[in-house]
């Protein structure tokens, strides 16, 4: 059987002027090669590797050009077109490969790079996906506390951001722990919280409590700064203003404040923090 999106052995079965077809074995379906991808001294009988896919006129082809990514895989790739129903990217092939609009996570721009799966849509043609979740790999074997690095494929108001670490293990970074401006396409630095039963990795982008404190105070002391030394908020404000203004949790906040509070660097009135 020809394999749609893969890479595969198939065997010279006949030689014609343009080309030569290829087939599996004990099967009668065919496949061409075009004549300037077919190796010199190639007879009938011999086998070869091939990457199967369609060409503009939408009928299977095989070439000897190596794909960046194949079926059911995530690769990063470029984009070379946006089209008015969809976009169109760089994988390594003649034809470019269509990414719809509707795959897409985020709306992607000509010479950006997106990571994204390779499958068969319904009319049982290749296409690419920016909704990499089932494809991502839960075989890794991290640990707690590992830093990693990963891509944001999508963002969630509801679960938080998913992260493909390396650009192929699944991960996420809960609503909780998503602090700053995060977007579909960032590279993060994180810090493995959980390593669940199934495989998916929990995420962090902040450093563990004890750490963070010492982070997060020089950041508090700067923008007290920032305000001629008068912050005009104290450890009372809503979670939402201290997050808005400094990227933090309350607790989080309340805990460096506590910090520089104990080390004598500023002191807290009833509506401000004040550098001492």
């Amino acid at each position: 059987m020809i394999k749609l999106g893969e890479i595969q052995e198939l065997i010279v079965v006949k030689q014609v002027d343009f080309g030569v077809y290829l087939a599996a074995e004990e099967s009668e379906e065919k496949v061409l090669l075009p004549i300037k991808q077919v190796p010199q001294g190639i007879r009938i009988g011999d086998k070869i590797s091939v990457f199967i896919y369609r060409d503009s006129k939408d009928r299977m082809i095989a070439t000897t050009n190596q794909p960046k990514i194949t079926l059911g895989k995530v690769g990063l790739l470029k984009v070379s077109q946006v089209g008015k129903i969809g976009a169109f990217l760089d994988w390594g092939l003649e034809k470019d490969l269509f990414l719809p609009f509707r795959e897409q996570t985020k709306r992607v721009k000509e010479g950006e790079e997106c990571l994204t799966a390779l499958y068969i849509d319904k009319s049982n043609r290749l296409c690419a996906t920016m909704k990499v979740y089932p494809y991502l790999s839960k075989e890794g074997s991290f640990q707690k506390d590992d830093r990693v690095q990963g891509r944001i494929y999508e963002i969630s108001q509801d679960f938080g951001a998913f992260v493909a670490v390396e650009d192929v293990y699944s991960g996420l970074i809960p609503v909780k722990e998503m602090y700053g401006s995060l977007e579909v396409g960032d590279l993060v630095t994180a810090r493995i919280t959980a390593v669940k039963e199934d495989g998916k990795l929990d995420l962090s982008i902040r450093e563990k409590a004890w750490i963070q404190i010492e982070k997060d105070a020089e950041k508090i002391l700067a923008m007290i700064e920032s305000y001629d030394g008068v912050l005009p908020f104290n450890d009372k404000a809503s979670p939402e203003t201290i997050k808005r203004q400094l990227q933090m949790s309350k607790n989080e906040f309340k805990r460096a404040v506590g910090s520089l509070l104990k080390a004598g660097k500023i002191s807290i009135t009833e509506k401000s923090i004040r550098l001492k």
